[in-house]
């Protein structure tokens, strides 16, 4: 249930908008299970619906879009509870991302205040992105031992340069500007003329509504950065990105690699490699198949129960990695993160390809 003993998603149609709400703002909008499957059954009924010609998502609250997912249920599961559950939960919520990416109708999601993990992987795959002046969108997995997923390595790998590496690695958020540039948004609308744009929804086309409300873009600050972030963020490995960033004479560059050097060193190490092999691995449902290994291994490991506990549950801000260091994180560790699943695997990939065929 919501903080407010109501439904944990509204679901409603408003005119010829069919209007998904994100309901547990005292949580800031963090998925649940329950929460992902009523989503899916709500795109599902409305696909059908030819009275519904446009697909709205927003968070209640006015503090978040979504802040990720149940990532304290995460933590039960790493620590003696079902892991099978997280599973399936990671399941659902995956094959949801890939389903709004093909939505037959527009998928408006409204990305105002925070957006992170989860969140961006029921805004960020829409049709039609949009960010106000209090977005924040971030995905910090690899501060909390984990690698990012609900399709967060496509996006990012597809960011232009390294930008993609450089927010993944640093575990760093993007306001309105940088999500623009980054191109996990489409549209800002200042955040005063949301209500406006929503009720004309209703009503209009989402083209007719947006060019009524949707302003020019605040800068985008990682555009001033984009020469150190694109030499550094090339490199090969992780320790040749820290010594290009701590050598590069940009004090933004030396941060960047304090912020790195303070998240999972597993993690880190996984996620460089997930975003690499995701620009190979070509549409988005191959790279859901490749996080949903990457977030069954992290499940076994120390780390992202660690992380859990340091940033969520105690919230000592001290996590104790372990490995403690990159160097002590040997490859048959990160290639651990990459192994095949067997009849666990998920599979989208092969579904796709069927279902064209």
């Amino acid at each position: 249930m919501a903080d407010n003993g109501t439904e944990e998603v509204l679901v409603q149609r408003e005119g010829r908008t069919g209007l998904i709400v994100l309901n547990r703002p005292k949580a800031l909008n963090a998925l649940t299970h329950a929460m992902v499957r009523r989503i899916a059954g709500a795109l599902d009924d409305w696909e059908r619906d030819d009275r519904v010609t446009t697909v709205v998502v927003t968070g209640a609250g006015g503090r978040a879009f979504c802040a990720g997912g149940d990532i304290v249920a995460i933590h039960r599961a790493a620590t003696g509870g079902d892991p099978g559950a997280a599973e399936e939960f990671w399941r659902d919520e995956y094959r949801l991302n890939a389903r709004i990416a093909r939505y037959p109708k527009p998928y408006v999601a409204v990305m105002s205040g925070i957006v992170m993990g989860g969140g961006v992987g029921v805004s960020a795959h829409g049709s039609v992105r949009i960010v106000t002046g209090t977005t924040r969108i971030a995905m910090p997995e690899t501060g909390i031992g984990f690698v990012p997923d609900v399709g967060g390595t496509y996006l990012l790998a597809l960011a232009p340069g390294e930008l993609g590496t450089h927010l993944a690695l640093t575990a760093g958020s993007a306001d309105a500007g940088d999500a623009l540039l980054c191109g996990l948004a489409d549209h800002y609308v200042p955040a005063e003329r949301l209500p406006a744009l929503l009720d004309d929804l209703a009503e209009l086309s989402v083209h007719d509504a947006l060019a009524r409300y949707a302003a020019p873009a605040p800068p985008a600050d990682l555009g001033r950065h984009r020469e150190w972030i694109d030499h550094c963020y090339a490199a090969g490995t992780v320790e040749e990105i820290l010594h290009r960033l701590r050598n590069s004479g940009e004090a933004t560059a030396r941060q960047a690699a304090d912020r790195i050097t303070a998240n999972s060193p597993s993690a880190v190490k996984a996620t460089l490699t997930a975003l690499r092999r995701a620009r190979a691995l070509g549409p988005l449902e191959a790279v859901l198949d490749q996080e949903y290994r990457t977030s069954c291994a992290a499940l076994t490991t120390p780390d992202l129960a660690e992380g859990i506990r340091a940033q969520v549950i105690d919230k000592d801000r001290a996590p104790r990695w372990n490995p403690a260091t990159l160097e002590a994180v040997t490859p048959a560790a990160a290639a651990r993160y990459f192994a095949p699943l067997g009849d666990r695997e998920l599979g989208l990939a092969a579904h796709d390809l069927l279902e064209r065929w």
